[in-house]
Parts: C-alpha cells; sequence; structure tokens
C-alpha cells in the first residue's frame, strides 16, 4: 500500500469518525516528513499547518541508526481538542477537492483553432 494511499484512508477515516485527530497526525505527519525528510506530502500543507500550529510538539523526530536521516513518531501528547474542529473543516475540503476532477493543464482551443484546425483538415489528405 502507497502512502498517497494510506493518508487518503486516513483522512477519510478521519472525516467519517472512524480515527481519532492523534492517529490522522502519525499518518499524515509520516507521509509528510518521512524518509529521511523527503516524504510525499503532496496536498497536505493545510493539514501540517494545523498540526504545527496547535501543537508544535505533537511529532518528535528521532534519529535513526540504519540510513541517514530521522525517523517520525508521535509525541506522549494528545493533539489538542480545540483544534480539531479546525482539522476536521480543512480534511473535509481537501477530500471534496480530491473528489472533483481538477482543471486541464491545457488550454481549451479558441474558435480561430478550431477554424483553423478544420481548414487543414479539409484541405489535407
Amino acid at each position: 500500500m502507497s502512502s498517497a494511499t494510506s493518508v487518503n484512508e486516513a483522512l477519510a477515516g478521519y472525516a467519517a469518525g472512524r480515527m481519532t485527530a492523534q492517529q490522522l497526525v502519525g499518518v499524515v505527519a509520516a507521509a509528510h516528513y518521512g524518509e529521511g525528510g523527503r516524504g510525499t506530502g503532496d496536498g497536505l500543507a493545510a493539514v501540517i499547518d494545523i498540526i504545527e500550529r496547535a501543537h508544535p510538539g505533537v511529532v518528535e523526530l528521532a534519529s535513526t541508526n540504519d540510513r541517514p536521516g530521522f525517523a517520525v513518531r508521535l509525541a506522549e501528547r494528545p493533539f489538542p481538542k480545540k483544534f480539531e474542529a479546525e482539522l476536521r473543516e480543512v480534511v473535509t475540503k481537501l477530500l471534496n477537492r480530491e473528489r472533483t476532477f481538477p482543471p486541464s493543464p491545457i488550454p481549451r482551443p479558441g474558435l480561430f483553432a478550431r477554424i483553423l484546425r478544420a481548414f487543414r483538415r479539409a484541405f489535407s489528405a
């Protein structure tokens, strides 16, 4: 299972109430900070921002002996309750954004481009 899949499952589980904020923080932080600081925390900036604002010491970075970099561990402190509503709101927005199709990076051809393409097709072959 890839880290993106587990993060998506964790976000959905938290939004559905099957996961606590503390568990979500662990999964998101591991994806964001994982692999020696080269994690795959794509699109998690809003969630990480709330985590860091809420309690900067929720996650501990520990050295590892087997490879260079660091490991992410949950600190023994719980996630503050007063930030859970904001965390839930951001998670819900993130999940809703992933369900909608992003706009295409390729612009749709304009009227002139479509007319030019029609002329090319008519006079080629």
